[in-house]
């Protein structure tokens, strides 16, 4: 059987969610061809040799995208079968069965994908969601563009790192009313066995990786097994660093294993702050207070550990005021030089499936689901704001457009909220290689600009 397996938006990276089930069903006699279509265009010959083509969609900007390839992938070969797996697919189930999916799968998608296979035409063919814990197989990159192709990290003094990417764990403890992760998982989290880790690792070292990115949606839900796979990692290869994603309430009650990350060659910490406002971050459910965040700044910057904190300014709750606070406490925490642009533009997301849609204040302000844009729309009730977050869009833009640095940017939008004069104009801290970061930074929880969909295909 040939199946070929789509990735149309993986922040960057080389897709695990490929790679991973590629090992999979190779085991079963499956002859598995792999396609990036943010790397490389849509390859005929192989959609048109194929029995199944099984789209990878663990974001909203992937699921949108697939959703606009499928037309193309029917055409090329019109008897072909379809299937999507990852986050988003259950959520938009019904949409995707209608665009002639025989299967969407959500959770741990790998055995499902091998089911579909292996008992073709046989198959309960459905929208299965497995939270099965299952044992992982080692990756299987080699169908896939080298990792030179993808994000590199940038270090301090300009140079770069290749970076590759493994996944520690899937799901969370937590329950985030904006996550994605959450209509899936509910609560519960799966690891990787740290062996298998460990190998995809070793295999991406030996392909090339200066850099891993591990893109758990929370590293330390486990925090054992995140210890034990970094302290292995580091044994291995000294010379490797890395990066982690680590709620705020878990830097401060896990702070003690905070040296283990310095010691063993993490250069920075992504953390969804979301927003400085504790009336918003509860009703995002956060787990956290602006405060906590302070602290956890602090206890990150003793150590050594640099921070790539993620927000999500535009909201139906804020107002231009809470705005220009906003970038106040950025610049306060001299952060400017740590937050990647495009977090000063996001909007919030409101997929199908969302726990959002649980708040009854989110009824006034929310229009009927866009199954074009796979949201439920929303405006503000004040028109300025969404001016506003127009022109910030643009802003940044065009500033990345022309090459200006993360100061200048920030300056720029900065001065569209009618502040006056930008704090620390001048200032040479704010420039991009001011602090460790990748050079194609992602967004998760928040509404994608149109920009990005139009440079994914």
């Amino acid at each position: 059987m040939n199946v070929v397996l789509v990735a149309t938006y993986e922040c960057g990276h080389q897709p695990f969610g490929l790679a991973s089930p590629a090992a999979w069903l190779a085991e079963t006699g499956a002859k598995v061809t792999c396609l990036d279509l943010t790397r490389d265009p849509l390859d005929e010959p192989s959609v048109r040799a194929a029995d199944l083509v099984a789209f990878h969609v663990p974001m909203h900007t992937a699921t949108r995208v697939a959703i606009e390839v499928v037309p193309e992938v029917q055409r090329i070969n019109p008897g072909i079968e379809i299937c999507f797996f990852g986050l988003y697919a259950p959520a938009n189930a019904e949409l995707l069965t209608g665009l002639g999916a025989v299967a969407v799968i959500g959770g741990e998608f790998e055995d499902e994908l091998v089911r579909l296979v292996t008992e073709w035409g046989h198959h309960n063919r459905g929208t299965p969601v497995s939270l099965t814990r299952q044992r992982f197989l080692v990756p299987d990159r080699r169908g896939l563009p080298g990792l030179e192709r993808y994000a590199q990290l940038q270090m301090t003094d300009g140079s770069t790192r290749v970076a590759g990417y493994t996944e520690a764990s899937r799901g969370c403890r937590h329950r985030c009313r904006h996550c994605p992760v959450v209509p899936v998982y509910d609560g519960r989290f799966r690891i990787v066995q740290p062996d298998v880790v460990l190998a995809d690792i070793d295999q991406q070292v030996a392909a090339g990786a200066q850099h891993i990115t591990f893109g758990d949606p929370d590293f330390w839900n486990g925090v054992p097994h995140a210890v034990r796979i970094v302290q292995e990692m580091h044994h291995r290869h000294p010379d490797v660093t890395y990066d982690v994603t680590i709620k705020v309430e878990h830097i401060l009650h896990h702070a003690r294993h905070l040296p283990v990350l310095a010691d063993t060659g993490c250069v920075f910490v992504t953390t969804a702050v979301e927003s400085f406002d504790d009336e918003v971050l509860a009703r995002l459910a956060k787990g956290h207070t602006a405060g906590d965040f302070g602290r956890a700044l602090g206890l990150l910057r003793r150590h050594g550990l640099a921070v790539n904190p993620t927000f999500i300014p535009f909201h139906p709750w804020m107002t231009i005021h809470d705005y220009r606070a906003f970038l106040d406490r950025i610049a306060a925490y001299d952060l400017v030089a740590s937050v990647a642009p495009i977090q000063l533009a996001l909007r919030l997301l409101v997929p199908a499936g969302s726990l959002l849609l649980d708040l009854p204040e989110m009824a006034a302000v929310l229009g009927p689901f866009d199954a074009g844009q796979l949201v439920f729309p929303w405006r503000h009730h004040d028109p300025e704001v969404d001016v506003l977050q127009a022109a910030v869009l643009d802003a940044i833009t065009d500033g990345e457009g022309d090459g200006r640095s993360r100061a200048e940017i920030f300056d720029t939008v900065w001065s569209l909220t009618g502040l006056g004069a930008p704090p620390g104009a001048g200032d040479p801290r704010g420039t991009t290689t001011g602090v460790p970061h990748l050079l194609e930074p992602w967004f998760c929880c928040a509404e994608p600009p149109a920009v990005k969909l139009s440079t994914t295909t």
